[in-house]
């Protein structure tokens, strides 16, 4: 149904008698913890989404809740809409950001680690190759192949055709298929090859970061020109430890690690000299990490004291 306006008060706020009010404020509870996910998956950013919330919210409730015959649906449609017209501002910002961008990191809660589907889709390697659709693809793909929703509710969120957004969703799909990692592993094995890394990290042992390090490994880390950080992904085992263990020296700083669960996924809590400097998260592949993900912006890094539940329902 079409959304509608309703007349408000000088202030801005709708004019509205307290049951629909009720109503309304009752239904956007009820799926706010799905709607804040949705927005996280499209933007990745926790921030963004939840200005997202805030502006389904003010439209929602202009809205005749009492004619909504599915509200989860109509709620997930402005989510969405909200989410695409952002993507496009995060765009220009993305290009003016200094060194790699990175997904913010959330401290996730326990039951989000044993959701399996929910784990992956928020894991920060998937987000990633997220950033390489377009606006429009990454809604049409979280939504289809995260949440399954039904194709003729995405064209009305994304304002495509069906038969356009099959075209897209087919697009998309191959898309991320082709970058995904091409195996599932469980968090045990996550576990084990972070503490790996840990050890070797703690240790200052080049080869004990060697033997856990992919050949192909890719680093990327994000200080957003607040940090130091590398200004490109740094690929390959060696220069990877090299450039690891070569920082501490360099810096002259006691770095511990702290095991944590972030995005439904092992990782850990960076400190140095005490202080949080960042989060670090892992891509594995037969046994060994392919990719090395380091959150240093502290802007980023508000999510880490206190869980973010996430739901796919």
């Amino acid at each position: 149904m079409n959304e509608r306006s309703e007349p408000t008060t000088g202030t801005g706020e709708p004019i509205a008698g307290d049951d629909r009010m009720d109503s309304a404020t009752e239904a956007f509870v009820a799926h706010r913890t799905l709607l804040f996910t949705v927005a996280y998956e499209m933007l990745g950013s926790a921030a963004d989404a939840e200005d997202v919330l805030q502006e389904t919210w003010l439209r929602w409730v202009k809205v005749d809740v009492e004619q909504v015959r599915d509200q989860r649906a109509y709620l997930v449609r402005i989510t969405t809409r909200r989410s695409l017209d952002r993507l496009r501002t995060m765009k220009r910002r993305k290009e003016a950001y200094v060194g790699p961008w990175l997904p913010e990191p959330l401290l996730t809660t326990p039951d989000v680690a044993e959701d399996v589907e929910l784990a992956e889709s928020v894991s920060m390697a998937l987000m990633l190759v997220l950033e390489t659709l377009s606006p429009t693809e990454r809604a049409v793909f979280v939504l289809r192949e995260v949440f399954d929703v039904g194709y003729d509710e995405i064209a009305a969120a994304v304002g495509k055709t069906p038969a356009t957004v099959r075209q897209i969703a087919h697009r998309a799909r191959r898309h991320v298929e082709a970058r995904r990692p091409r195996e599932t592993v469980s968090s045990g094995q996550t576990r084990a090859a972070l503490e790996s890394f840990q050890r070797a990290l703690d240790a200052g042992d080049l080869q004990g970061l060697l033997d856990v390090l992919a050949p192909e490994i890719v680093l990327i880390s994000d200080g957003g020109g607040v940090k130091q950080a590398a200004p490109r992904p740094i690929t390959g085992a060696g220069k990877v430890a090299r450039f690891i263990l070569g920082g501490i020296v360099k810096a002259q700083v006691a770095l511990t690690g702290e095991p944590t669960v972030v995005n439904g996924n092992p990782a850990l809590l960076l400190h140095v000299n005490g202080e949080i400097d960042g989060v670090m998260t892992i891509q594995v592949e037969d046994a060994r990490i392919t990719g090395l993900y380091y959150v240093r912006n502290p802007r980023k890094l508000t999510r880490i004291a206190s869980e973010t539940p996430l739901t796919l329902r």
